[in-house]
């Protein structure tokens, strides 16, 4: 019988096309990942920037028994995003907040020269939210909740630039853990919703203020800034809170004013 021969397996001489072709993939990935890294956008770069400039608390002022005043808003929990914005906390909305904190300094400073109005008067900028507060015993009597009237014009300056801002604001009463000395109020929530309703209702009637943007908020000693462990502590605990959301609507509109 005749052997039967084996065909021998063409060799395959194009082998060397798999492996090009692999190269040139990466190749091509490597240059559009570093086309992409050319192009930094230098705005969100800077907005970046200055919401962890914010949340780390790397600028502002401050110290022990008072309250800080910093000269922009930390972002909410560490990013780069402002609470109840629904926004990135950009330069520029940064740079608007801080506009709208030096003009009511501006509004106050005549007021701020007087050694016991400037104690009795912060302004804080936090979280997208404009805070003026209050010290209540410049601006009330023990356990009563009508304005002093030496306190008005201060009143009037901060209502006339709260005005301006047109956004809702929140006015928030505290007192400390002391009972009432007063037979009017029963508790300190009756006392410091007295207080929130008399402050709001002079914003409304003395300054035509929209009721529609009015919040009234007695939270009595549920929120202290501090231990009410001394009188000065106790003190700062009585306050007055009007705070200003300013993420409402477009900030842009109150800096023409």
């Amino acid at each position: 019988m005749a052997k039967k021969h084996k065909h021998e397996e063409h060799e395959n001489h194009e082998r060397w096309l798999v492996s090009y072709a692999d190269f040139i993939t990466l190749l091509f990935a490597f240059f559009v990942v570093m086309y992409s890294v050319s192009r930094v956008d230098n705005k969100r770069m800077v907005a970046a920037a200055q919401s962890i400039k914010w949340a780390l608390h790397f600028s502002g002022s401050g110290g022990v028994g008072e309250l800080p005043i910093f000269q922009g808003p930390p972002s909410s929990g560490g990013t780069a995003t402002g609470a109840g914005s629904g926004g990135a906390m950009t330069s520029e909305k940064l740079k608007q907040m801080d506009q709208i904190k030096k003009r009511f300094e501006k509004r106050l400073k005549p007021y701020l020269l007087e050694r016991k109005v400037s104690q009795a008067v912060a302004i804080e900028l936090a979280n997208g939210k404009l805070t003026v507060r209050l010290a209540a015993e410049a601006f009330f009597d023990p356990s009563q909740a009508a304005l002093r009237p030496e306190a008005l014009p201060v009143l009037d300056a901060i209502a006339g630039e709260l005005k301006v801002t047109a956004r809702p604001v929140r006015v928030e009463a505290h007192t400390d853990d002391s009972r009432v000395g007063s037979a009017r109020f029963r508790t300190n929530w009756d006392l410091s919703a007295a207080r929130a309703a008399t402050v709001t209702a002079f914003l409304e009637e003395a300054h035509a203020f929209p009721p529609g943007l009015l919040t009234a908020a007695g939270l009595a000693a549920a929120h202290p800034l501090v231990a009410n462990d001394s009188p000065e502590h106790r003190a700062m605990n009585r306050r007055v809170e009007m705070v200003v959301d300013l993420y409402s609507s477009d900030v842009g509109a109150t800096i023409a004013h």
